[in-house]
């Protein structure tokens, strides 16, 4: 059976979500990756909650290549997780691979102070 590119990120993304789940002590760190922009979220999975969010859209993101604004992001959630409280997360690719725009959203929360 042949999966085209939504099929397959669907699925993998189903596989993702069974090992990582959020709780109060340990968020999940949401990376949702459109082709123009890109979104991250901490959620509290346990109650429901949404503890902190940043996108590409924001006001005070450095724009320049798409990596470039991915890092922005990354640093600027993590400044709101850390004013939150927040300081270790579960990290969930959300079915894109660990490569390129998420990878450098990854990286610059961890040079922000994050732990995953």
């Amino acid at each position: 059976m042949s999966l085209n590119k939504s099929e397959r990120r669907q699925r993998i993304q189903y596989r993702v979500r069974k090992t990582v789940s959020g709780t109060a002590a340990r968020p999940r760190l949401s990376v949702f990756r459109s082709n123009k922009e890109i979104y991250a979220q901490i959620i509290d999975d346990v109650n429901g909650l949404t503890l902190a969010s940043a996108s590409s859209r924001e006001a005070g993101v450095a724009k320049g290549t798409k990596i470039e604004t991915a890092a922005s992001v990354g640093k600027l959630i993590a400044e709101k997780a850390l004013k939150a409280g927040i300081d270790t997360i579960s990290f969930d690719r959300g079915g894109n691979l660990y490569h390129g725009r998420v990878k450098s959203l990854a990286e610059g929360a961890r040079e922000a102070g994050l732990k995953f």
